[in-house]
């Protein structure tokens, strides 16, 4: 794998995919010798053309999918809150409200609203959605309801928060304004988050670490390490640091997307 950036110091692991293989229906192959690991801290993301894998290599590590071959490895073990997962649709219950949404993973282990219900009015106040606890999903913007499904995967402050493309339907301010404030609450409940993009100009504003993905098979081809510190503003979008950095960036996914070919 390729080190497209300058080295960064390796934090402790908290999770590792060792040469995972995913086949679907006996001849599809998603995944190919998939190896990536995930240090505590991280932010990574994953890059790469469309089909080359990435929601796949999400839903293996939340256990929503099992490896054909090769070993999902969790530092410790992993226990029951370790995990938050954000769809790349909201996928709220229409009926319910925005609370009884975000009490959901608390509510599947057995846990009753009133004694959770300072941990869900925190998780709605970070993701700046306090006095919507009693609106009903039909009531709020695009925007409103990726800010309600990022605060059920952070309720019960996980150590691990994969997110699948949660912007990619919002218009630019909006997503740039969610990709602000996410870097805010990750720095808030010091959460490890491996998200999934086709947008270049996202990771490198997101992350610590870019991992360039090819197709047919899935696979890691490259990485990239974005050193630029935290937090990040609009100055940064706009420096010639972040410009070097999504042309390292753009070219890396142009040689993947040649590997697909």
């Amino acid at each position: 794998m390729t080190d497209l950036g300058d080295h960064i110091s390796p934090r402790p692991e908290l999770l590792r995919m060792d040469r995972v293989d995913k086949i679907f229906n006996g001849d599809v192959t998603a995944l190919k010798g998939m190896s990536l690991r995930v240090g505590e801290g991280d932010f990574i993301s994953l890059l790469g053309p469309s089909g080359c894998g990435k929601s796949t290599a999400l839903r293996l590590i939340s256990d929503l999918l099992h490896p054909t071959s090769g070993r999902i490895i969790w530092s410790g073990g992993r226990e029951v809150d370790d995990l938050g997962v954000v769809f790349q649709e909201p996928t709220l219950m229409p009926w319910a409200t925005v609370a009884q949404n975000v009490w959901l993973p608390f509510r599947l282990r057995g846990k009753p609203y009133a004694e959770v219900k300072s941990a869900v009015l925190d998780a709605l106040a970070l993701v700046g959605l306090d006095g919507f606890q009693n609106s009903y999903p039909r009531e709020l913007s695009g925007g409103m309801k990726m800010r309600v499904s990022i605060a059920r995967a952070m309720v019960t402050r996980p150590r691990l928060i994969l997110m699948d493309e949660p912007f990619a339907a919002l218009d630019e301010i909006t997503r740039f304004k969610l990709n602000d404030d996410l870097l805010k609450l990750k720095a808030a409940i010091g959460c490890t988050v491996v998200f999934v993009t086709h947008s270049v100009f996202e990771s490198v504003f997101l992350s610590d670490r870019i991992v360039i993905m090819a197709a047919r098979p899935g696979r890691v081809i490259s990485e990239l390490g974005v050193n630029a510190p935290y937090p990040r503003t609009d100055d940064f979008r706009t420096s010639a640091e972040y410009a070097g950095y999504t042309r390292q960036a753009t070219d890396a996914l142009r040689t993947a997307m040649g590997e697909a070919a």
